[in-house]
Formats: structure tokens, C-alpha cells, sequence
């Protein structure tokens, strides 16, 4: 989550908010961390809760600014009640 302002809207966003459109990639979570795809924090999630369950854990998302997330971080953000619709991030 990022608390500070952005050069979009210039605006903070309340502490503990998710900013799904934050820039993000996903990575291998080795420590080569090949980049596999680019896009929104949102689009990233959607991507890693599409591929099978037994390769998530060989990706981790990397968050512009914020820090890295975890499959299983991903997956308990894609079944949280504020996350995006498709289209909506």
C-alpha cells in the first residue's frame, strides 16, 4: 500500500487502502527474479490466481514502490471484498 502521493491525482490514500492500479510485475521468486509480465497491481493478481495452483509458488509479485507479494498474498488479496472487478482497475 503506498501512502504517498501520487504525480496522477496527487492525492494520498488512507492507510491499510490498496492501490490496484500501482505499477507492478510479476517475477520468478528464485533469486534469478525473471520478469514474466508487467501491468497493474490488480492485473498481476488476476494473472497469478489464473495459473495453476501448483505454479504460483514459483512467482511472487513485485509491487512499484511498496514491496514484494506472495502467491499465497496474491491469492488471499483476489478473494478480498475490495478487490476489483475485471475492467475495473
Amino acid at each position: 500500500m503506498t501512502d504517498h502521493p501520487s504525480t496522477f491525482n496527487g492525492d494520498t490514500l488512507r492507510s491499510g487502502e490498496q492501490a490496484w492500479d500501482d505499477r507492478a510485475s510479476i517475477v520468478t521468486a528464485d533469486a534469478g527474479a525473471a520478469t514474466l509480465m508487467r501491468g497493474s497491481f490488480a492485473e498481476m493478481i488476476r494473472h497469478i490466481a489464473s495459473m495453476p495452483e501448483a505454479e504460483r509458488g514459483n512467482y511472487v509479485i513485485r509491487k512499484a514502490g511498496d514491496r514484494v507479494y506472495t502467491a499465497a498474498e496474491a491469492m488471499a488479496l483476489a478473494s478480498s471484498p475490495g478487490f476489483p472487478a475485471q475492467g475495473g482497475d
